[in-house]
């Protein structure tokens, strides 16, 4: 008989058949009950992947969109792996996306003696059966069974419990139908069926008496009262798996929704050499988190032409319905221009922190007071010439760069013939200028190479060595009015003093 995955209902009397919330110790009803609920379920084995981030925010828009619940549940029974550094990397990746969720972090090596209780429940109804295989034995069933072209078979199936061995180490196995199809009505995938007879009688529990993966996920998804499932579609055959488990235990599936995997620009598997890489190392890139929101939902997911749109509007328009099946290829050079555009428009004070932070952090660039007042009373026109916030600190370092600026080196070329009397000549001139915004600044400076009767670069190549050492800086102009009379001047005398000729 197939098995469709239905909507769960969320309600006490009926949601659970005979288990209620009560026996459910890590169910969450929080404020409010409501017919759509979500997860995210990471394993905290590593970072938290561009990938795994994708699926996060999928799942968060959904319960978003449809004021329902986003749940995370850290997957964390892999004890061997699982370690608190991934775990707290995975929270902070989801509180830098602003990727909030409802109710306490779930994890679900607590639940391991819900997940028991249910193992020998199935036990007792006849849904599970006690196998006493060792894993020698296991491994010539499989290869016999594959040359065979036939399913895998433990010969403990059908036999009786007093035929059991006594003090002998024994697994929990589903005994799965072994006829009919499963049929997953997957909300992206569409109709998807399996033939019972490839779907083998899997491990429930372990010989130690730990649950394994499908089982702790079917009952988790049960007690958290989860009604959509949205993952990647590796999990498709998991799906067909976990529906096995929960018609056996006679509750409703949840509805699956698999997406597609993100696959590398070149349409190949994603790995760390395309960018598979923990969303902390965007950050550090300089990516903003709504820059990062936007890129991703659009890998894979459309809506019309809209190609760039504020967490707000996404909110307010997404569903499962725009995801595509076929796998979202990483492109840097998109993702660079869609956090250009929340860049270019976001706070200058917010801005200038996080360049600080960077300049600070990861460049380890001594600043001090007056320096970091220019960074900040500059951003609203260093914004505009960067990507990144890694882009707004190098835009910005000629603001930041210790006095004295060298003349020479890999940065800068030392002055040579009549550039320093020139430069001599143009301090004076800057010295009396009265009016310190660009425009003022940009008529004086041309003014002073006409007087000169030079072209402009005979004084703008001086000057912009003096001002900035050959790091990236704006127009002249504009370098003299955000560097600041005084420091404009000071960086001048500077270089007349190193007496360069």
């Amino acid at each position: 008989m197939p098995i469709m995955a239905v909507l769960p209902c969320c309600s006490p009397s009926d949601a659970h058949g005979s288990i209620s919330f009560d026996s459910c110790p890590f169910f969450f009803p929080g404020p409010f009950m409501s017919d759509i609920i979500t997860r995210f379920a990471p394993s905290p084995t590593g970072y938290l992947h561009i990938g795994g981030a994708r699926t996060a925010l999928f799942n968060w828009l959904f319960a978003r969109a449809n004021d329902g619940k986003f749940l995370l549940r850290v997957e964390d029974t892999d004890r061997a792996r699982s370690t608190s550094e991934a775990t707290q990397a995975i929270l902070d990746g989801m509180a830098w996306l602003g990727l909030d969720h409802d109710d306490e972090v779930y994890y679900q090596s607590k639940n391991a003696a819900r997940h028991a209780q249910i193992a020998h429940s199935l036990l007792q109804s006849g849904g599970a059966y006690r196998c006493y295989m060792t894993p020698d034995e296991v491994t010539a069933e499989r290869e016999a069974a594959r040359e065979e072209g036939r399913l895998f078979c433990s010969p403990w199936r059908e036999k009786e419990a007093d035929d059991a061995p006594e003090n002998k180490p024994c697994v929990i196995r589903l005994k799965a139908p072994r006829e009919g199809e499963t049929v997953i009505d997957d909300q992206v995938q569409g109709t998807v069926t399996f033939a019972n007879t490839a779907l083998d009688d899997l491990i429930l529990l372990r010989a130690d008496g730990t649950p394994t993966y499908m089982l702790a996920v079917v009952v988790d998804d049960h007690d958290m009262c989860v009604s959509h499932v949205i993952r990647g579609d590796d999990h498709l055959v998991n799906a067909a798996r976990q529906c096995l488990i929960y018609q056996a235990l006679n509750w409703p599936a949840p509805i699956f929704a698999h997406i597609p995997l993100i696959h590398g620009p070149d349409g190949k598997k994603l790995s760390k050499r395309h960018g598979a890489l923990g969303v902390e190392a965007y950050r550090d890139m300089g990516y903003l988190p709504e820059a990062m929101r936007n890129y991703l939902v659009r890998l894979g997911w459309a809506h019309g032409d809209m190609e760039i749109a504020s967490t707000e509007e996404l909110i307010t328009v997404f569903s499962l319905a725009g995801i595509n099946k076929a796998p979202a290829r990483l492109d840097f050079d998109k993702m660079a221009s869609i956090n250009a555009h929340y860049l270019h428009r976001a706070d200058n004070d917010r801005l200038a922190g996080l360049a600080l932070d960077y300049m600070k952090g990861v460049k380890n660039w001594p600043i001090n007071t007056a320096a970091e007042q220019r960074v900040r009373g500059a951003m609203e026109i260093i914004k505009k010439r960067a990507k990144t916030i890694s882009d707004l600190a190098e835009q910005s370092y000629f603001l930041v760069r210790q006095r004295p600026i060298p003349l020479s080196g890999k940065t800068a070329k030392p002055l040579k013939g009549d550039a320093m009397p020139r430069l001599a000549r143009l301090r004076e001139v800057l010295q009396s200028q009265s009016d310190w915004q660009i425009e003022a600044l940009d008529k004086g400076l041309k003014d002073f190479a006409e007087t000169e009767e030079v072209g402009f670069g005979k004084v703008g190549q001086p000057l912009r060595a003096a001002l900035s050492g050959g790091a990236p800086a704006p127009d002249l102009g504009t370098t003299c009015a955000l560097l600041g009379k005084e420091e404009t001047l000071a960086r001048l005398n500077d270089a007349l003093a190193a007496n360069i000729a």
